[in-house]
């Protein structure tokens, strides 16, 4: 299998100052899954326990012109890899690159575009060849190249249970609410967190938000009434889950 593309600034940027901070927020480890016509960053859709598994999950799906300029995988799986990475070690290799790329070009000179390939290499101290995710960044005085570790890519099996588990994370209700201002709910998640460890959220059709926290001693909530709905009104009576909170 084989992957190399040449990011897009624009496509690079969202990467470095939005997904991957909100992505790191919440697990330390995704999934990079490439396909023909999109690259996404998907976090516990494999949990221990299938797609069905403790803790929230993240999709981030990206076509591919958005993060790419140049942007070649294939496989005999047709033509997809997913590998998983460590967030923080990825997010800080996309840094250094955009430091590098940062440096003012000669006169004349476009400044080279950030490349990222697969390789197996073998390390010093190591018997056998590993996998990584290689970034190779040129500026106005200095060349960096940074192999960050993945895991072996997934099998064509697991390639399938990963596809299956995106598919079963999109398929979002008919009627969604837009949420109030995000630091205010940010603000009460973090009030609520000092109570108890599950948050229970439940939207109404009539674009209602319950946020409640409940212990044997104590039932401590708040609504947000009639928010603003997206979708189609009436198609969903009522949505719930339950979400730990302590970190």
């Amino acid at each position: 299998m084989k992957f190399k593309a040449s990011f897009t600034d624009d496509g690079i940027s969202l990467l470095d100052k939005r997904f991957l901070p909100a992505i790191d927020k919440v697990g330390r480890v995704c999934h990079v899954y490439l396909t023909p016509t999109h690259a996404m960053l998907l976090h516990n859709l494999l949990g221990s326990t299938g797609p069905d598994g403790d803790g929230p999950q993240c999709v981030a799906q990206f076509a591919k012109d958005l993060l790419f300029r140049e942007y070649n995988v294939s496989s005999r799986d047709g033509n997809r890899v997913a590998f998983s990475v460590d967030v923080a070690l990825l997010h800080r290799a996309i840094r250094s690159a955009l430091a590098v790329h940062a440096q003012s070009p000669a006169a004349g000179d476009a400044p080279a575009a950030i490349q990222v390939k697969l390789v197996n290499k073998q390390t010093p101290g190591s018997r056998s060849a590993a996998p990584f995710l290689t970034f190779e960044t040129k500026g106005a005085r200095s060349a960096v190249v940074q192999d960050v570790p993945i895991s072996k890519p997934l099998s064509r099996s697991d390639v399938a249970r990963l596809q299956d588990a995106l598919d079963a994370a999109q398929e979002l209700p008919e009627t969604l609410v837009q949420v109030p201002d995000l630091q205010q709910l940010q603000n009460l998640v973090d009030r609520l967190k000092n109570i108890g460890d599950l948050l229970s959220v439940t939207v109404t059709q009539y674009g209602d938000l319950h946020l409640q926290v409940s212990t044997s001693l104590v039932t401590l909530g708040s609504e947000f009434k009639r928010l603003r709905i997206l979708g189609a009104r009436g198609k969903l009576w009522l949505l719930g889950a339950v979400i730990s909170i302590q970190h």
